[in-house]
């Protein structure tokens, strides 16, 4: 019985967007974190 597999896409060109996908997706984490951080900052230091 015949097997069929399909082609293994190349890893070589992807790897790189993967990783600066990657990397912004963590600085738009930890900018979002730090945004809403400062905003509950601003918010309970409003009455003082």
């Amino acid at each position: 019985m015949t097997t069929h597999r399909f082609p293994e896409p190349p890893a070589g060109p992807a790897l790189p967007v993967r990783r600066a996908m990657n990397a912004a997706l963590v600085l738009s984490v930890v900018a979002g974190l730090g945004w809403t951080v400062g905003m509950i900052y601003t918010l309970a230091s409003w009455n003082l």
